[in-house]
């Protein structure tokens, strides 16, 4: 009898061309959901009859709930090595085994200089006022040569950004809470003497750190009024590493010039959400990982990942 695998939020429905799925042959029955469900309850329909769930990133929290729904579970597949929305413990209690991919930090990288970019030239607002036939030229563009770049931690992305920024002749600083000068100076970046001289020298910030309960709300009200009045903020890492209110309120009462954002607390964005609003945001619908590149690699190890499970052997277990 064939086990049931279902990858859930498919939006492109791209997923079974990614891979080569029929690897699986007659072992498992493969489908994918291109509709988000936001209601638990109606998505356990969905899955109620699922030995195996492939799943994107935090697209869909798997719940204790939702795990007590899916009687017939027995592999849980994420893409990358961490997803904070898997209730790992309950997965653990009911024998679900989970398991991960690997993921590339090109995407993201170059997606927060599309932001920074698209910011600090005005290409939206640009592009439609002449879509539109309106002014020819409504704003000054700013040169990134000179000015200063502040990461908010310096790993794999961040050091990455630093690199990029150094073509584009910019002054790099950074700062993490275990960040050393040492670190810094190995990619050329300057040790920011502390988070609020971060906010205070740059002009744009960038944030790459992992969501923890250290990172959550690091970047406050305080840090956002350090900022320049003609500063802007990336986000491309985790909404909850930034206070919602209190950017909100920069960006309103312009104590920033911009926000680029990739990431949400809710997502999907609700349709009401302020940020589809705010004219000084430029806002992507969490596009940081969605690349070819990254998407192959989820599906191809996914299938390595489900070929393992048949052969009693589970490879990149998180749980």
């Amino acid at each position: 009898m064939k086990l049931k695998c279902a990858i859930l939020d498919d939006y492109q429905q791209v997923a079974l061309s990614m891979a080569d799925w029929s690897a699986l042959g007659d072992r498992v029955e493969v489908f994918s959901i291109g509709q988000h469900f936001s209601d638990e309850a109606e998505l356990a329909v969905h899955l109620q009859d699922c030995d195996i769930l492939v799943i994107m990133r935090e697209r869909t929290p798997i719940t204790a709930t939702l795990l007590a729904r899916l009687p017939q579970l027995k592999l849980l597949i994420t893409s990358g090595m961490r997803n904070a929305s898997i209730d790992l413990a309950a997965a653990a209690q009911r024998g679900v085994i989970v398991c991960g991919t690997a993921s590339g930090s090109a995407a993201p990288m170059e997606l927060s200089w599309a932001l920074l970019l698209g910011l600090a030239k005005h290409m939206v607002p640009e592009s439609v006022g002449l879509r539109n036939n309106g002014p020819w030229q409504q704003a000054v563009g700013v040169t990134l040569q000179g000015k200063t770049l502040g990461l908010l931690g310096l790993g794999k992305i961040g050091s990455q950004m630093a690199v990029v920024a150094q073509a584009f002749g910019m002054r790099v600083l950074a700062w993490s809470q275990n960040l050393t000068a040492e670190r810094a100076a190995e990619v050329g970046v300057t040790l920011a003497a502390s988070k609020q001289a971060l906010f205070e020298q740059s002009d744009f910030v960038s944030v790459h750190l992992v969501l923890s309960e250290r990172s959550r709300g690091l970047v406050g009200r305080p840090e956002l009024q350090a900022m320049k009045k003609t500063a802007y903020l990336i986000n491309t890492s985790r909404a909850a590493i930034v206070d919602r209110s209190a950017l909100i309120d920069a960006l309103q009462q312009g104590q920033i010039a911009g926000a680029g954002l990739d990431v949400f607390e809710v997502e999907p964005l609700p349709s009401d959400d302020i940020f589809r609003q705010l004219p000084n945001v430029l806002a992507t619908p969490h596009l940081g990982y969605v690349a070819d590149s990254n998407y192959q690699i989820y599906f191809r190890e996914a299938i390595e990942n489900i070929e393992a499970f048949i052969a009693e052997e589970p490879i990149r277990r998180l749980s």
